[in-house]
């Protein structure tokens, strides 16, 4: 299919997103991420949006200009982390909706998703610059960790919640999964904490690194307020997410998530 798109209304690692018409979206996936990887996404979030989930609805799978895409409602409201940059004094109220949202999810299941802990440990001794010993070290710690059938987005950020007249809409469930939903808030914490290695100086690195360590404090304790959990079991996912992280090639992330492994596979 020909079409002329504008100018992506959003953009991410692996896909753009595009204005299609005035009530939809073309999530359009960039080259080597093919029609296997549209469909199987456009197949998670119509099973997740039928379970009731704060999901957008989905259309059809595309192929434009030779690229695969997936149709989807728009959303016409800010991402929690626009509203965040645009209205830093509400961090705060973010912060809450965010968690909010998040424990919102954890309160469903969907039927035939792939399993969260197989998933964390496939990508995490996939990664070739792990030793051997991190990789039995990342095996081990998920052998004693719980299972559930727990709703898990599997990339949950405020990037990832849009503000709708519905109220907040999670999108991206490409690596949803089911299993133990302080899997999922692990996640959640590690993409924060990771984040500060994209500023562009030492000094805002400290900043930023000091500044996104406060807002996950923020999330983390709302969270707990509405779903009350044991912080040894949410630390000890922090091994096998940060591991699997690395298979994603966020290379600006790399050597701090090496040198997080190795001090959490050292003290496992």
């Amino acid at each position: 299919m020909e079409v002329t798109l504008g100018a992506p209304l959003a953009q991410g690692r692996t896909a753009e997103v595009f204005a299609w018409d005035d009530s939809h979206v073309l999530k359009l996936f960039r080259s080597g991420w093919g029609a296997d990887v549209a469909s199987h996404e456009a197949k998670l979030a119509r099973a997740i949006y039928a379970s009731g989930a704060p999901a957008p609805r989905v259309g059809e799978v595309v192929e434009v200009s030779g690229r695969a895409g997936v149709i989807y409602e728009r959303i016409s409201g800010p991402s929690l982390l626009t509203n965040l940059v645009n209205h830093p004094v509400r961090l705060r109220a973010i912060m809450r909706a965010l968690a909010e949202a998040h424990a919102d999810l954890h309160t469903r299941t969907v039927a035939n998703l792939p399993r969260l802990r197989e998933m964390l440990a496939q990508r995490a001794t996939s990664v070739a610059k792990l030793t051997e010993a991190q990789r039995r070290a990342v095996l081990h710690v998920l052998e004693a960790l719980p299972d559930a059938d727990t709703l898990c987005h599997g990339d949950y950020h405020p990037d990832n919640v849009l503000l709708s007249s519905r109220g907040p809409l999670v999108i991206d469930w490409e690596n949803a999964a089911l299993g133990d939903p302080l899997a999922d808030v692990a996640r959640t914490l590690m993409l924060f904490r990771a984040n500060f290695v994209h500023s562009h100086s030492a000094a805002t690195r400290v900043f930023r690194h000091g500044a996104l360590q406060f807002l996950a404090s923020l999330y983390l304790r709302r969270y707990r307020q509405l779903r009350p959990f044991d912080k040894a079991r949410l630390r000890a996912w922090e091994l096998p997410v940060t591991a699997a992280r690395l298979s994603e090639g966020v290379e600006p992330e790399e050597s701090y998530l090496l040198e997080r492994v190795r001090q959490l596979a050292a003290t496992s």
